[in-house]
């Protein structure tokens, strides 16, 4: 009996010891970064100002760079990229098609990430109203989760809403966003039905109020800041008000009362990286052999970069600290997780135009088209031509959305309507091409943008006019600061870069899309791809 039992037991330690030799070989933990608003040139803007122990020096180095990786749909917005980054798709397909847009069917503007049927999880107000379920397809997250019969956790974290819960898709464990009402991490019902005990905690911190303690000095002496603009430009924003314009930014009267200029601020990305080493730790993410992903977007970037503009000596110092962030973070990850057991991709969700002003003062040609007082001038002109009113509901996205009730109601023809606001948009200064969208592809146009708006259109979320402004000019509401969201590659051509378990150190440049990080993160984990995905896998990226 005992040679049996002895027998058995050598026989189940043979059986495990070959399926442990067997398994699969994945890393811990994926980490995705995207940095909201980073040109791709910023990696070499201020790359001889970048710590040699940074993060970016140390992925370009160490990892591989997609050189030359671009955006494969109009509009470049914070919704679309953070869904096409996961999803590996594009708007058509994935119906995130603007962080808002005019839906057909419900007649009114949609944000991304609405949920009216859900709570807000960690403070009282309306910001919790948020999930995943305007995203059709799954993201890369839902498939490991899936891959694993959902015993990978994958949690997303951003301060902006849309950019953790679009990422960590359906079937996430957790998102996290910031409430800047109350100055704290929150979540919706659509997750949990209460925030676990270590975000409390966190929150209990008032990191915020710390930082405001600290204010905003700059890194290095003010006169090596020989890439920016000198301070306060006049077409720079004022986000802390008209009284702190220059640098040091001393913050302390916005300590328990204002939570929305840390935004502002380069203590937004150390506030998110804080939370996100936090979870990593509270909730053990790649603390097995099971893949975790943490989905992380830094928001900061982005309003800063809208306010001050990217020649800003805000922006320089701002990709200066978050070099430093980055380099803490992979320290972290070295530490917690393990050197070699985890695996990063480091991208952005789009760039940004250079301030008009900025550019106009070196002679190169920008402007600022107010398409708000355009279109209500226009619906004006429309109520005198037809004696209706409101014919013209939106223009987001660069889209003009017809009230199509109306229109029918008055027995209006949709085609002359179309031409005649194409004829009179066609002389706005700023405006270089409007056409009817179901004339997209018969209009002349280089196919290269022609197959961006195609990706970016989804017939219940889009117009009936398209717009395209001239390079460098932007869809502007007043006369600071800079946007995003046009075809150009300023807009378009974003960083790519990978580090950690199972990349190769090089680079290629050779032209890849937003679109190939899911499959190629697919084939990377051995799971499948995501269900709506358009992209290809890099295989230049992977040992």
């Amino acid at each position: 009996m005992q040679q049996v039992l002895r027998f058995g037991f050598l026989l189940l330690l043979s059986i495990s010891s070959i399926a442990q030799a067997q398994s699969l070989p994945r890393p811990k933990l994926v980490v995705g970064i995207v940095i909201d608003q980073m040109r791709w040139d910023y990696l070499y803007r201020y790359y001889d100002r970048y710590a040699s122990n940074g993060g970016f020096k140390r992925m370009l180095n160490q990892g591989f760079t997609c050189e030359n990786t671009l955006i494969p749909y109009a509009p470049t917005v914070t919704g679309c990229g953070h869904a096409s980054i996961y999803t590996g798709s594009v708007p058509a397909i994935n119906g995130i098609t603007g962080n808002i847009w005019w839906d057909r069917n419900l007649m009114r503007a949609v944000y991304c990430t609405e949920d009216k049927t859900v709570k807000t999880v960690g403070s009282t107000t309306a910001l919790g109203l948020q999930s995943p379920r305007n995203l059709l397809v799954t993201t890369i997250c839902d498939e490991l989760r899936l891959a694993t019969n959902f015993k990978s956790k994958v949690i997303g974290i951003s301060l902006k809403d849309r950019g953790g819960i679009l990422p960590a898709g359906h079937s996430a464990n957790a998102a996290y966003w910031f409430d800047n009402t109350v100055g704290s991490w929150i979540s919706s019902t659509y997750y949990m039905n209460e925030l676990p005990a270590w975000v409390k905690e966190f929150n209990a911190k008032k990191m915020v109020d710390n930082y405001y303690t600290q204010g905003w000095q700059l890194l290095y002496p003010a006169n090596t800041y020989v890439q920016s603009t000198p301070d306060n430009k006049m077409y720079e924003g004022t986000p802390f008000g008209d009284q702190l314009k220059v640098f040091p930014y001393n913050l302390k009267s916005f300590i328990g009362k204002n939570y929305v200029p840390i935004l502002y601020t380069p203590m937004g990305n150390s506030l998110t990286s804080a939370f996100a080493k936090t979870a990593i730790t509270k909730e053990q993410l790649g603390a097995d052999a099971i893949t975790d992903i943490l989905a992380l977007s830094y928001s900061s970037p982005d309003y800063i970069g809208h306010s001050f503009g990217p020649n800003s000596v805000e922006a320089e110092d701002n990709y200066l600290r978050l070099d430093k962030e980055l380099g803490d973070l992979l320290d972290f990850l070295d530490s917690n997780v393990g050197k070699d057991q985890y695996t990063v991709f480091l991208s952005a969700d789009h760039g940004v135009t250079q301030v008009p002003e900025y550019l106009l003062e070196n002679k190169l040609p920008a402007g600022r088209v107010f398409m708000s007082k355009v279109t209500e001038q226009l619906n004006k002109n429309l109520a005198e031509k037809y004696k209706v009113a409101g014919l013209v509901v939106s223009d987001d996205n660069y889209q003009l959305h017809f009230n199509h009730q109306r229109i029918d109601s008055a027995k209006i023809d949709t085609d002359d309507l179309a031409k005649w606001i194409c004829d009179y948009l066609s002389v706005e200064p700023g405006i270089a091409r409007a056409f009817p969208i179901e004339d997209l592809n018969e209009v002349p146009l280089p196919a290269k943008i022609r197959e961006m708006l195609n990706n970016g259109y989804y017939p219940s979320r889009n117009g009936d006019v398209q717009v395209i402004l001239q390079s460098h000019y932007m869809d502007a509401w007043n006369m600071t600061g800079t946007t995003h969201g046009l075809w150009n590659s300023y807009d378009a051509h974003i960083p790519l870069l990978w580090y950690g378990w199972g990349i190769k150190h090089g680079k290629t440049n050779r032209e890849t899309y937003m679109s190939d990080i899911a499959p190629t993160l697919a084939a990377l984990l051995h799971i499948q791809m995501p269900s709506g995905t358009v992209g290809h896998v890099i295989t230049e990226v992977m040992k």
